[in-house]
């Protein structure tokens, strides 16, 4: 005959093991909810994150390789008449022109961006830069080598 005390113990004991299997069940479906919101979460960043780098890709100014180096490409104004399509320093240069309000020579312009204008070689390159703007239509060269802005 089995003894009437081992039997309760044992009934105890399912008891509190099948109150434990119930916990677990409930952790683990808990567990899994958690999971599959994760995985949405996952695949709305990278969506996105995808947008946003398409939208900065197009908005970024475009760049090339020229002799090895990254250079950064001025657009003709009529391929982009959004001035956001321009290399940050050469936006600023456009800032220049339109504030000073008439002609502007390279080196008044090199004063405002706070160039050593009394170095030649500080110049060049900005000259360069304002002739590029010219020739994309961005701004209007005079005969006198002075710019203005295109209306």
């Amino acid at each position: 005959m089995v003894d009437p005390e081992v039997l309760e113990r044992i009934a105890v004991r399912c008891a509190e093991l099948d109150s434990l299997e119930e916990q677990l069940v409930k952790q683990l479906d808990q567990v899994r909810a958690d999971r599959d919101e994760l995985a949405v979460a996952e695949r709305v960043l990278a969506r996105m994150s995808e947008q946003i780098a398409g939208e900065r890709a197009a908005v970024a100014p475009a760049s090339a390789q020229v002799g090895g180096r990254t250079v950064p490409l001025v657009p003709h104004r009529g391929d982009s008449p959004d001035e956001t399509a321009l290399p940050g320093d050469y936006r600023r240069i456009l800032e220049i022109v339109r504030a000073v309000g008439g002609p502007v020579q390279v080196r008044t312009m090199g004063e405002e961006l706070g160039l050593q204008v009394e170095v030649r070689g500080k110049l060049e390159p900005l000259r360069a830069k304002l002739v590029k703007l010219a020739d994309r239509g961005w701004l209007r060269k005079l005969g006198d080598a002075k710019f203005t802005a295109r209306l």
